[in-house]
């Protein structure tokens, strides 16, 4: 070591230096190294950044205004082409889908008004009907009420008069009435077969009549338009 106090301070002082660089660049190398670390992309980032983005994607609705053919025809025109005819096909079935609706419901409120309409033609119907049968009932009474008084007016006649003229003239406008309402009197002659369906037979009797054969009128019946109201009863002819 030299006695000269400049060069026992330069000399430390160029060692210095050397050791002062060095530390100068180990700290930039490793300042370097951070930096390099630090400006590197962080991969696990970049990847959450990608799902979150698909994720994002499917989430998202389609475009309603872009049909599915559309979106197809991206890919595949042929394919597109047969999405467009089924897509086609589905509005022509909705679209037919409606339209039987509205008949069905147009059907149904016709069927409604014509069971109403069947209903109150119906009690129109039976009032009529009661209507009409009240009326004969009141006119077929009217005209039997005329046969009362003309009995009654020869019941007031004196005890020896002779009334069988006035009750024969009774008896006859009776006939006239029930020939009105188109009653016939039922009253075989004798000698005439027996019909079940409009004669009675109450018993058989010694007559002159061929055998099997109505003898006799026991109570005459009526029929009405061809209906039997009250079958004849007879006697019948037996064999001897």
């Amino acid at each position: 070591m030299s006695d000269d106090p400049a060069e026992s301070v330069t000399e430390p002082t160029a060692e210095g230096d050397t050791e002062t660089a060095a530390d100068a660049d180990a700290s930039g190398f490793e300042d370097a190294e951070v930096v390099d670390v630090e400006s590197e992309p962080d991969e696990s980032a970049a990847d959450a950044s990608e799902d979150d983005a698909a994720d994002a994607a499917e989430a998202s609705p389609a475009d309603d205004s872009v049909s599915v053919a559309d979106r197809v025809a991206e890919f595949d025109d042929e394919l597109a082409a047969e999405v467009a005819a089924l897509e086609a096909r589905v509005s022509d079935l909705e679209a037919e889908r409606d339209e039987a609706a509205e008949t069905a419901s147009e059907l149904e409120q016709r069927l409604k008004r014509t069971q109403a309409d069947f209903q109150n033609y119906k009690k129109r119907a039976k009032k009529r009907q009661d209507q009409i049968k009240d009326r004969a009932t009141e006119d077929f009474v009217e005209r039997v009420v005329t046969v009362r008084d003309n009995l009654v007016r020869a019941l007031d006649q004196d005890e020896d008069a002779d009334i069988r003229d006035g009750l024969e003239s009774t008896l006859k406008e009776f006939d006239r009435i029930l020939e009105d309402e188109n009653v016939e009197v039922i009253d075989p002659e004798p000698g005439t077969d027996v019909d079940p369906t409009r004669h009675e037979v109450m018993m058989r009797v010694d007559s002159d009549q061929p055998v099997d054969t109505i003898a006799s009128v026991f109570q005459p019946g009526y029929e009405m338009a061809d209906k039997v109201i009250r079958a004849a009863q007879v006697t019948v002819s037996k064999d001897e």
